[in-house]
């Protein structure tokens, strides 16, 4: 087992190595097996954090999201958190004024991120395969660069589905109704 961590921990470094050496404006760490954002990569990017724009953190073990995490990398455009066990989002996704797109399907939201109706540049919501039932419908009709949010396999209500569709000027996403059975 400590070879296994071991040799993910040298991969982690590996990747993020790469991104300062190279300069480049992303950072993949998916499929790391991360639990958290390991707090020394903070320190060894401190040189190019400004100029990292995309960020893939899918396909770990990741609970939480620190503010700290959002502070530093506060010029994301792009975050694909998918298939983690996210269920809330910090106060402070509010201050990414330059993200565009952000996935968190296949994560734990009972509710929508209301933190993201905040964020006026996003364009893309994925939120596929998660457990939200409601959707902050008013909050969401304001956001005025946002054009796809998907919901699929979430499982709201049909009089959500009937209030959104009027109100919201992007495409929604959502999974067909199951048939009603018949008495």
């Amino acid at each position: 087992m400590q070879k296994k961590m071991g040799e993910a921990v040298a991969r982690v470094a590996r990747k993020v190595n790469d991104t300062v050496e190279n300069k480049t404006d992303s950072l993949d760490l998916a499929n790391c097996k991360l639990i958290t954002f390991p707090v020394g990569i903070y320190k060894a990017m401190r040189s190019v954090t400004e100029g990292i724009h995309h960020i893939s953190l899918a396909n770990n073990e990741l609970k939480s999201l620190t503010s700290r995490f959002v502070t530093t990398f506060s010029q994301l455009r792009e975050l694909n958190l998918a298939g983690n066990y996210l269920h809330r989002l910090p106060e402070e996704v509010t201050s990414l004024l330059h993200l565009r797109a952000i996935n968190l399907s296949r994560n734990r939201f009972r509710h929508f991120p209301e933190p993201l109706a905040a964020v006026t540049a996003l364009e893309t919501i994925d939120l596929e395969e998660n457990e939200i039932t409601e959707v902050p419908v008013e909050k969401l009709a304001t956001m005025a660069s946002l054009r796809s949010l998907n919901l699929r396999e979430n499982p709201i209500g049909p009089e959500v589905r009937l209030l959104v569709r009027p109100l919201v000027p992007f495409d929604l996403l959502l999974s067909p109704e199951e048939p009603v059975p018949k008495a």
